[in-house]
């Protein structure tokens, strides 16, 4: 028997790719609202109540109605929003960091932003193994497609060819800081540095790490080595043995749900540069909502996954 699914908010751009990928699989039945119902609070509490799972792509004060629509409900809730991402009584939607079991069995799942994905990717394991101090001022630079900005920033960029780069976040209160900071454990919130360019998907996130300056940090190549060793067996993180000379993101990106980890490091020593390569609407969106409702619904969790 297929278990029920209600997208609310699927007429948005991580709406519209769960849709696509859900549209071809037996194992569950798709429940979408019309125009007019999606605006009504009763229909949408009607269809949370009809439902095995509801995944809400919505911003975060409709996330936050949506899953008071869903009290009472036994509905089992993803939220792609960052709403719930650092929320009491909400399970953090990163298999291979939180545990699968943990998500396997939550009522209340709070996907991860699309930047922190690859942030809490390189940073989590190295921090919980000693090997880098939760105590230090992190930065981190990133930069991405246009198309996590939702439908205006895609309109700006489709519509004005001439816009090559956008450096935003100057007020330095990007709001998935707070889940960097928190599933790092961190001790400061990190310096981040979000920057977007006109390509319609994909996103390169780096840590730079002044090695020299710590007092508590591994090696290069301990660093890698732990990575390698936390990520061993996952279908979804690769963690690489090479140093490219280059990494590089393509207008013409294939939608992808892998995510992809480098160490590189300084000769001396001194300083090393941890990357991560995801589609900001594979793993950062997406793909990361199709793995855990794989589990969530006790099925192979990278069923229907682009890898």
């Amino acid at each position: 028997m297929s278990a029920c699914v209600f997208i609310d908010g699927a007429v948005g751009t991580t709406g519209l790719e769960i849709v696509e990928r859900l549209a071809g699989r037996a194992e569950f039945e798709l429940l979408v609202l019309g125009d007019e119902q999606r605006k009504q609070a009763d229909a949408r509490c009607d269809a949370c109540y009809s439902a095995d799972f509801a995944i809400l792509c919505l911003p975060d004060d409709a996330a936050r109605e949506a899953v008071a629509l869903a009290e009472g409900a036994k509905v089992r809730i993803i939220d792609a929003s960052s709403a719930h991402r650092v929320a009491d009584g909400w399970t953090f939607g990163f298999p291979e960091v939180t545990g699968r079991d943990k998500i396997a069995q939550a009522a209340r799942v709070s996907n991860p932003g699309c930047y922190s994905t690859g942030f809490i990717a390189l940073l989590a394991p190295l921090i919980r193994q000693g090997l880098l101090p939760a105590d230090w001022p992190y930065s981190c630079h990133a930069v991405s497609g246009y198309s996590g900005g939702g439908k205006a920033l895609i309109a700006r960029f489709e519509g004005d060819p001439d816009i090559v780069f956008r450096d935003y976040a100057l007020t330095l209160g990007h709001k998935h800081v707070p889940e960097m900071q928190v599933h790092c454990e961190l001790a400061h919130p990190p310096l981040f540095a979000p920057a977007v360019i006109p390509a319609h998907r994909g996103m390169i996130v780096e840590i730079p790490l002044h090695l020299g300056q710590m007092t508590r940090a591994a090696p290069t190549d301990g660093l890698r080595d732990c990575l390698a060793d936390f990520y061993k067996g996952s279908a979804v993180v690769t963690v690489h043995d090479d140093t490219p000379d280059e990494l590089l993101l393509r207008r013409s990106m294939t939608p992808s749900d892998r995510l992809d980890l480098y160490v590189f490091g300084a000769k001396d020593g001194s300083q090393a540069r941890l990357v991560a390569v995801l589609d900001n609407l594979g793993k950062g969106a997406s793909g990361a909502a199709m793995q855990n409702l794989n589990l969530m619904a006790g099925l192979e969790e990278t069923s229907g996954l682009r890898l």
